[in-house]
C-alpha cells in the first residue's frame, strides 16, 4: 500500500500537524511576531522585574537588595506617602472614565445604532475626531482655555453671570484631578463610541422586529436585547479603558506637570514611575531606577488582576 507523504510508516500523526511530519512550517509563520514580542514585550518585562531587586547609582544597579525596594515602596515614610497617593489618583483617574466616557459613549452608541437617524456619518465623525489629535496638544489646549486669567472658560462664566464659578480649576487640589480626567473622557470618548456602535449594529433585526411585534418599548429593547447582547464588548471596553488609565501620562504631565501640581493633587502612577525611575527627584534629579522598576511590576500585577477580574464578569455572558 503506498505510504501517504508526510506520515510515519508506524502511523503515527505528525505532531505539527495533519499531513506535515517533521516539519514545523507552521512555527516558520509565528516566528517574525514571537520575535518582535519576545524583544519588546517579554525581555523588558523580565528585565524590569528582575532590576526591581536591585539598587545601585544613576543608571547603574549592581547591588542586590532582594525586597527592599517594595518594603520602601510600601512602607517607608518618605516614600509610601507618594506611591500611594498616586495609587489612588490612578483609581479615580479610571472610574472617571468609566462613569463618564464609557457611559457617553454607550449612550452615543445606542442613538447613531438607530437606522432612522439622518447624519449619523457626520455625527460619528465629530465624536471620534478627539482621538486623532495628539495628548499632549489636548492637555496643552485645554490649560490654556482653563487660565483663570485669560482663559475662555472662565470668561464665558463671567459674561453669563456665573462669575462665582470662575474658577482656578488647575489650581485647586479639589478640582484638578475631576478636570484632568474630564478632559481625558472628553478625548477619547470616540473609541467606546465606535465599539459599541459596531456591537449594536452587528444584532439581527429579527431581534427587534420580534420585540415591535410583542409591543416591546425602546427602553425594554435597550435593557433586554442591547444591552445584553453587548455585554461582552462592554467587558473589552473596560479592558481597554483600565489598561490605558493605568498607563497614562501625557494628559497629566501636560496638564499638571511631573509632580501632578498642586501638591500632588493629580499625581498617578505614570507621572510617579517617570519622576522616580527616569527624571530623578528634585533637587538633585538622579533617578532611582530599582524603585522606578519596583513602581512598573506593580502597576503589571494591578493591570494584570484588574484585567482578569474584568474579564471573568463580563466575558461568555450573552
Amino acid at each position: 500500500m503506498t505510504q501517504t507523504p508526510g506520515i510515519a510508516r508506524s502511523g503515527r500523526r505528525s505532531p505539527w500537524g495533519a499531513g506535515i511530519y517533521r516539519r514545523p512550517s507552521w512555527f516558520l509563520y509565528i516566528l517574525p511576531a514571537l520575535a518582535v514580542y519576545v524583544a519588546f514585550m517579554a525581555y523588558p518585562l523580565l528585565s524590569s522585574l528582575k532590576l526591581s531587586f536591585y539598587t545601585g547609582s544613576g543608571f547603574t544597579l549592581d547591588t542586590f537588595v532582594g525586597f527592599d525596594n517594595y518594603a520602601k515602596l510600601f512602607a517607608d515614610p518618605d516614600v509610601a506617602p507618594r506611591f500611594w497617593g498616586a495609587f489612588g489618583n490612578t483609581w479615580v483617574f479610571f472610574f472617571v472614565h468609566m462613569l463618564v466616557q464609557n457611559t457617553l459613549g454607550l449612550m452615543f452608541a445606542l442613538i447613531l445604532s438607530d437606522r432612522r437617524l439622518k447624519g449619523a456619518g457626520f455625527f460619528r465623525t465629530v465624536i471620534f475626531i478627539p482621538t486623532t489629535l495628539a495628548i499632549v496638544v489636548t492637555g496643552f489646549l485645554w490649560k490654556l482655555m482653563l487660565d483663570p486669567n485669560f482663559g475662555p472658560i472662565n470668561l464665558a462664566l463671567d459674561r453669563i453671570g456665573l462669575g462665582a464659578l470662575a474658577l482656578p480649576w488647575l489650581g485647586l487640589e479639589e478640582t484638578t484631578l475631576p478636570i484632568i480626567s474630564l478632559v481625558s473622557s472628553w478625548q477619547w470618548v470616540g473609541i467606546p463610541t465606535m465599539i459599541f456602535t459596531a456591537a449594536l449594529q452587528s444584532i439581527p433585526e429579527d431581534y427587534f422586529e420580534a420585540a415591535q411585534i410583542d409591543g416591546a418599548s425602546g427602553w425594554q429593547v435597550t435593557r433586554l436585547i442591547k444591552l445584553p447582547i453587548i455585554v461582552p464588548m462592554i467587558g473589552v471596553v473596560g479592558v481597554l479603558t483600565f489598561t490605558g488609565n493605568f498607563n497614562a501620562f501625557d494628559v497629566v504631565y501636560s496638564m499638571a506637570g511631573a509632580n501632578g501640581a498642586p501638591n500632588y493633587a493629580a499625581d498617578i502612577l505614570g507621572t510617579y514611575f517617570y519622576r522616580t525611575g527616569i527624571a530623578g527627584k528634585h533637587p538633585v534629579g538622579i533617578p532611582d531606577m530599582g524603585l522606578g522598576a519596583a513602581i512598573a511590576t506593580v502597576t503589571f500585577v494591578t493591570l494584570l488582576a484588574g484585567v482578569m477580574a474584568i474579564r471573568r464578569l463580563t466575558m461568555g455572558k450573552k
